[in-house]
Parts: structure tokens; sequence; C-alpha cells
């Protein structure tokens, strides 16, 4: 989840809280946003954000099986140009005017590990539905975003991120979203739907089951096609506690699209419904 703020305004990817968190780590707010349709101060010079972020949700994307994650939360800025974290990845606002961002970013995905299904911050929980499919190693993707904020406050904003993979996955990945923002004295909320979309090489990656798998699995051989990750919901409320420190609950619920969900994997291991729910606290001070 991302939101307006005195520190920054990063490019999201995942929308909301997105609960494929085996995968990727939840956008969270950074502390000391500023009220819907009030222009976040330009930020003095270079800042990091440090917290923490439990989220409990599915053990991976696909799963029914869930898990207790702790993401660790780490940002650092440079004004509103250039951003670097777990969550929004290494990215440079080249376009900022107008309501516009736009720029190049890339990201990371963290990997899946058969035995659990977990990521590295994964401390409770997990599956064992993945015993047989082998582990799948840390991709990263590159690409652009562009951003556009508007309504009578700016309180809509819409987004389309495209990234090429490489490293676990060489597929092509995309992500679009609309939210809206507002406040209720004290409390900072926003929700709204987003989607994610891949081509075939980053369904087979994830959702795929080789010849080699089923043999050790006795899942059938599935090789989805491009198209339709997911389409969800995500929502979030922040309630900051100066300008500096700010805790947020955030949650999403997603369901996959017609390819993934057609996969063996899925089909007899898995759900297409995700959901995902944490608290954050988070700290902000220049460096």
């Amino acid at each position: 989840m991302r939101l307006p703020s005195v520190l920054l305004v990063p490019a999201l990817a995942l929308g909301l809280a997105h609960p494929a968190a085996a995968q990727s780590a939840p956008d969270r707010p950074a502390p000391g946003a500023p009220p819907a349709g009030q222009m976040p101060p330009q930020p003095q010079g270079w800042t990091m954000t440090v917290g923490v972020a439990p989220v409990f949700g599915m053990a991976w994307q696909g799963s029914k099986d869930t898990a207790l994650s702790i993401f660790p939360d780490l940002r650092i800025n440079y004004k509103d140009t250039l951003f670097l974290s777990v969550q929004d990845g290494l990215g440079w606002n080249a376009v900022n005017r107008d309501g516009w961002k736009a720029g190049p970013i890339v990201r990371s995905r963290f990997g899946r590990n058969e035995d659990d299904g977990g990521s590295p911050f994964l401390v409770a929980g997990g599956s064992d539905a993945l015993r047989g499919m082998g582990d799948i190693g840390i991709a990263g993707e590159a690409g652009a975003f562009v951003e556009k904020r508007f309504g009578a406050k700016r309180q809509w904003r819409a987004r389309a991120e495209v990234r090429q993979g490489f490293g676990a996955h060489e597929g092509l990945v995309g992500d679009v979203l609309i939210n809206y923002s507002g406040r209720e004295g004290k409390l900072l909320y926003s929700f709204g739907p987003r989607a994610t979309f891949a081509t075939a090489d980053y369904m087979q990656t994830y959702f795929g089951v080789d010849a080699a798998q089923s043999a050790r699995t006795g899942l059938g051989v599935s090789r989805p096609d491009g198209g339709l990750v997911s389409v969800g919901l995500g929502a979030n409320l922040i309630r900051p506690l100066d300008r500096r420190r700010a805790v947020a609950l955030f949650a999403g619920v997603d369901r996959l699209g017609g390819a993934p969900a057609g996969s063996s994997l899925i089909r007899e291991r898995g759900q297409r419904m995700q959901y995902a729910v944490g608290l954050g606290y988070s700290f902000r001070f220049g460096l």
C-alpha cells in the first residue's frame, strides 16, 4: 500500500496489501501522510524509513494454506525523485508534475520454497502442497510505470506498470490499479481495485506443472497460457502518530484468473481466492 506522504509518493506495483506474500513484500504506507487532496511537501535531501509489518495470508500465490510472515520495512528516498525499498523496488520519478508521475523501475520477486511455500520472512504456518515442485529462486523485474492523480482534491490515483522478468522467470508482468484516498479525523484511508497480467513464462514458472514435476507429485501436466493472473481489492487505514511515526492496518483479497486457476496445482492443491491482512509500524528520519 502506498499513499502520499511527507516522505514520498512511491510507485505502486501490486496495489495495496497483496496476498501473494510468499512472492512479494506487502505494499505499505509511509508515516505522516497528509489529508486527501493536500499535496505532500517535498522531502528535503535523503530520508530513510525503518519499520516492521507482520502479515497473515496465503502461504504462496494460489495456496489454500496460510502463513504468518514478518516483513522488514526499509525505505531510502532522495526528495520525491529516487526511491529504494523492499516494497517499491528501485525507481526514479523522471516525470513528476501536474499530478503525473512516470519513470523506470526495478523490482524483486521473492522465491518459493517447496518445503513450506513461504518467503524468507515466514515465521509460522506454511504449506506442504509444493513438495515435489522444486524451489523457485528470486526473480528481478525491470520496466516502467506511469501514474496520474486526479479529482477535485486529487483523491483518485490511477497507475499502470509493465516489467520484464529476469532470473527465476522471464515473463512480462503488468499491474494496473485505481484507488481513492481520504481522511476522517486523524485516520487516513485508501481503497480500490487492482489487477495483474502476465505472459506464459511467468504463468508456467509459478503455476505450471512440467513432466518432471508431474512425475514427482502425481499432478497432471499443466502449461497455463498468459493472461490475467489475479484481480482484487485492497484497502488500508493509517494512523499517523506524529510527523515521523505511523501505524497502519492493511488488507487485500484477490481472485486468480482463469489461466492459473486451471492449473492442476491450483485445482488439486490450492484455491482461487487469496487474502492477506497486516499491521505495520514505521519511523522516518533524515540522513
